[in-house]
């Protein structure tokens, strides 16, 4: 099969049957085999029913997932990539405003550019200025912590992937902005960019505007920045830090303690070690310390992936 698409929605009823046949169309007009995955992520419209319906027309193209409720975004894109089997993945939005005219470049860049991973950039975009000040400022900063310094936008749906990549990462949680950079942890190097055109959505409202949105994007972002660089290794951080912190410690109260001694020896009165505030210091530091370094042990023992991380109760597959 050449290409998956996978489509993630939540209350799109109204755009998923003029989608599909954009698609459809697309994939005739270059003759594709596909398969066409949509994800309803907890819809309350009727959206499942819509889907079914295409189901029953082509059950070999369409195919359906129903969480029971709403998860997110990368829980969606999870199972779909579960399920994908063309060689080159698409994902997209169901609001129609990703074009599926798209496609067939991106299968390009993957199958004879020998790109892993091709996300769009939507240069022009129709989204207000509340939600495209706050975008460019979030992937400034994807860019220099992820090192990935040819992608503008990170968190673009569309986006083309080699079958291999959607295999080898795991999305949870809502690390879908961060796809490229889970990529590029797992060794797909080769990550390209296309600008694509971004229309302005026909039906209803967005289901992603917010503050929330903006500030759990950079601690999700700190959280795999985190978790590439040590996430393996706790040991390094914790048990370095703690180290640092005891050593610092155990030579105060050294200190402390031999400049008690040097008194006592030479008849000179002092007071008690307890009354100085230096003791209390050393000791503190020397707690928190053997704390960190038991961190960074633990934290290497204890694996970091939950086995039900990606649990999700799936309702009805189709």
């Amino acid at each position: 099969m050449d290409i998956s698409v996978v489509i993630p929605l939540y209350n799109e009823d109204e755009s998923i049957p003029e989608l599909y046949a954009w698609i459809e169309r697309v994939m005739k007009q270059n003759n594709f085999s596909y398969e066409v995955i949509f994800i309803n992520d907890g819809s309350t419209d009727r959206s499942w029913e819509i889907i079914q319906e295409l189901n029953q027309k082509q059950p070999d193209v369409v195919k359906g997932i129903k969480f029971r409720r709403n998860y997110g975004k990368s829980p969606a894109l999870y199972c779909g990539f579960e399920q994908a089997q063309g060689d080159v993945v698409i994902t997209m939005d169901a609001d129609l405003q990703d074009s599926p005219d798209e496609i067939p470049e991106l299968y390009r860049m993957i199958k004879e550019d020998g790109y892993d991973l091709v996300s769009g950039y939507k240069q022009k975009r129709y989204d207000p200025i509340s939600k495209t000040i706050p975008t460019k400022l979030f992937n400034a900063t994807a860019r220099k912590i992820s090192g990935i310094k040819n992608l503008h936008d990170f968190n673009c749906g569309l986006k083309a992937y080699r079958k291999a990549v959607v295999k080898n990462i795991e999305v949870y949680g809502e690390m879908h902005r961060y796809i490229p950079y889970l990529a590029k942890n797992a060794g797909f190097n080769k990550i390209g960019e296309k600008v694509v055109q971004h229309q302005a959505r026909k039906y209803g409202s967005s289901k992603f505007m917010g503050l929330n949105r903006f500030v759990n994007g950079y601690l999700d972002l700190l959280t795999l920045w985190f978790l590439s660089t040590f996430g393996k290794k706790p040991m390094h951080v914790f048990g370095f830090l703690g180290t640092v912190m005891f050593f610092i410690g155990f030579v105060a109260a050294v200190w402390i303690g031999a400049d008690k001694l040097w008194c006592l020896a030479n008849g000179i009165q002092q007071r008690l070690v307890t009354d100085s505030p230096f003791f209390y210091i050393a000791l503190t530091m020397m707690i928190l310390g053997t704390q960190l370094f038991l961190t960074g042990f633990l934290g290497d023992l204890i694996s970091r992936s939950s086995s039900g991380r990606n649990d999700y109760q799936i309702e009805e597959t189709i």
